[in-house]
């Protein structure tokens, strides 16, 4: 293979460009990874956390496919917490604080070790192409040194950087997050082949110099005590015998408000500097200001950059104001009098592709060969966008294989509900992971992830034989303990009473399964313990997937026949040349869209935005009507 030639070239070597080129490489494809620089590598510009509400699936979803974000996450964690512990098992999300620093050396040197992956640093401008019909596809990229890159499949990762811009207060700059630079020419390059752009908007609060900070008028925030890794490659023993470093919560007030009404004008999200549209869930803090006029004060998380920098993150603190008004909303905090800032906030503007453009393999339809993932389709987040990137590599993989692609149903996963939601919807704003977002949130629990997705990263080569074994044994001994505890029958006895006495719950005039006294709402497993003398050791893990599908089994069941139902649509697959203006019966808005979408099944096409149920029932008489023919 000659020096300017590999099979797959992915551009951007952020959270989507790692997950892809590692997906792609381990899948035996030679994989070029373009980067602007070498020292950007994974990082992570934003907040210095991995996982959280709704995202905290994604990252056990990613580790069951056989991805690399959990593992490296469990590697340099500084503190571990779960949030919504007092909501259903269904919302329960890890989210930990991860050493910044240290996360971007170790992701570096994982890519680098990788056997058919090569890291390089150079800017791609432009994408190699040639027409076929009516569409196009690509062969390979351009950099702007001028070098031409062959490749059969190209996908593209890149960020908040393509042809983004700045904005503090009135000051406006062409440049990348972190003040670095930002990526010219890809877009233009991917206009001219009638690919849709957009344009977004994000933003990151000041970094503080921690001997700033005064900590003892602050709400310390320590971490849980016992941490699940994400990744099953993970030592949990070793993870727990590290010391965790405390968080801290500091409030605004009305000084800080006012501060900020007082000079609204003067931010860019206000003076109309700024046309892109910004996260409705991670808004910055002037936008809280006006949304929320009457809540007296926002709470901030002060957050570690990393176990080597004295770099304090202030999450919830996002601005787009002048540096005097920073620094001058930073003091009317408690404990932040003298605040130092290392950093200043800015909002950051960006390109995107419309992501109604793309098949659920995350190929565009009218370039073949051509990928998209991360926050260039639209999504906002760390983990949203490495979810992205590992379906793209794999699916890219897959085809240049000769295999089927892997489309995960929104039944499957989070990563499948994100997915379906940015080709059938699109977005409007950057998207957000949410555990609201799925009908089938008891079905995609954090905890079951490896049982829903284990065997499809296997299947494709990610997950090892032996990773896969020992998902096998896990898988047999909850399925072991449920059927124990189905089968498992305790007397009314004065000992059993008074156990159940203890946990709140009535007693027994005749025995019981230990599943029906298990499905009482104030009864746990560990409270069972006194009246289940044959239980055996078991693994956190195993026990707390097992109490949950007993606890839950009639809702669980309910959600696996919707599931069924929706899959049934799913099946019913619609041509991709389908001339839907010639359906007689569908509307013509919903024609139009249909057209434009190209949905691959009806269940896809009962998700567009437009179609109606009368529209599906049209369409499946149709599809009926053809297969007779």
């Amino acid at each position: 293979m000659s020096e300017l030639k590999t099979q797959v070239a992915v551009v951007g070597a952020g959270h989507a460009g790692i997950e892809a080129a590692l997906a792609a490489a381990r899948m035996g494809l030679q994989t070029v990874l373009f980067t602007l620089n070498l020292d950007s590598v994974a990082n992570l510009p934003c907040n210095p956390s991995i996982g959280g509400s709704g995202k905290g699936h994604l990252v056990f979803e990613l580790d069951a496919l056989g991805g690399e974000m959990g593992r490296a996450a469990d590697a340099v964690t500084l503190q571990s917490r779960t949030l919504n512990l007092g909501k259903g098992a269904a919302v329960h999300s890890k989210r930990v604080q991860a050493d910044r620093a240290a996360y971007r050396v170790l992701m570096k040197e994982t890519l680098e070790k990788e056997k058919n992956l090569r890291l390089f640093q150079g800017e791609v401008t432009g994408l190699l192409t040639e027409r076929e019909g009516d569409a196009f596809r690509v062969l390979g990229v351009e950099t702007s040194l001028g070098e031409r890159w062959e490749a059969e499949r190209v996908i593209l990762c890149t960020g908040t950087y393509l042809e983004s811009s700045i904005f503090i207060g009135e000051g406006v700059y062409s440049s990348g997050p972190d003040g670095l630079m930002p990526a010219k020419g890809l877009s233009a390059s991917l206009s001219s082949l009638g690919i849709r752009m957009m344009r977004f908007k994000t933003g990151t609060p000041a970094r503080v110099h921690r001997r700033s900070i005064d900590f003892s008028v602050l709400e310390e925030q320590p971490g849980e005590e016992r941490i699940t890794p994400f990744s099953t490659l993970t030592d949990a023993e070793e993870l727990n015998g590290r010391e965790q470093i405390p968080c801290h919560i500091v409030y605004t007030n009305e000084n800080t408000h006012r501060i900020l009404r007082e000079n609204m004008d003067r931010s860019a999200m206000y003076s109309g500097n700024i046309v892109g549209a910004g996260p409705r869930y991670c808004p910055s803090i002037e936008t809280k200001i006006v949304r929320f006029a009457d809540k007296e004060r926002h709470q901030l998380f002060v957050e570690p950059c990393g176990k080597n920098t004295d770099e304090m993150y202030i999450q919830g603190f996002s601005t787009s104001m002048p540096t005097d008004v920073q620094r001058a909303m930073l003091k009317t905090l408690p404990g932040f009098e003298n605040a130092e800032i290392m950093r200043y906030a800015y909002a950051i503007e960006y390109d995107l592709a419309d992501p109604t453009q793309l098949y659920p393999t995350l190929e565009f339809k009218t370039v073949k060969g051509l990928y998209g993932a991360g926050q260039f389709n639209g999504t906002s987040g760390y983990e949203e966008a490495a979810v992205q990137g590992l379906v793209a590599g794999v699916n890219a993989a897959l085809s240049l294989k000769g295999e089927p692609p892997m489309i995960l149903p929104r039944a499957s996963s989070y990563i499948g509900t994100l997915i379906d939601d940015l080709v059938t919807k699109g977005t409007e704003e950057p998207y957000r992971i949410m555990t609201s977002r799925s009908e089938y949130r008891l079905l995609l629990r954090q905890d079951n992830a490896d049982l829903r997705l284990s065997e499809i990263g296997h299947r494709v080569g990610l997950l090892s034989d032996e990773r896969y074994a020992a998902f096998l044994e896990k898988k047999r001994a909850i399925e072991g303990e449920i059927q124990r505890l189905a089968e498992t029958v305790v007397p009314p006895t004065e000992a059993v009473n008074a156990c159940l006495s203890s946990m709140g719950s009535s007693p027994i005039a005749t025995g019981a399964r230990l599943s029906e006294l298990l499905r009482r709402p104030e009864i746990s497993y560990a409270g069972l313990a006194p009246i289940d003398k044959k239980r055996a050791p078991l693994s956190k893990e195993v026990i707390l997937t097992a109490e949950i599908s007993v606890k839950y089994a009639g809702y669980i069941a309910r959600e696996e026949a919707e599931a069924e139902k929706q899959k049934r649509l799913e099946d019913k697959v619609l041509p991709p040349d389908l001339d839907y203006a010639a359906i007689r019966g569908l509307r013509l808005e919903s024609a139009e869209k249909l057209a434009a979408i190209r949905p691959l099944n009806i269940g896809q096409a009962s998700r567009i935005s437009g179609v109606n149920p009368a529209d599906i029932s049209v369409l499946l008489i149709y599809l009926a009507t053809r297969r007779e023919a």
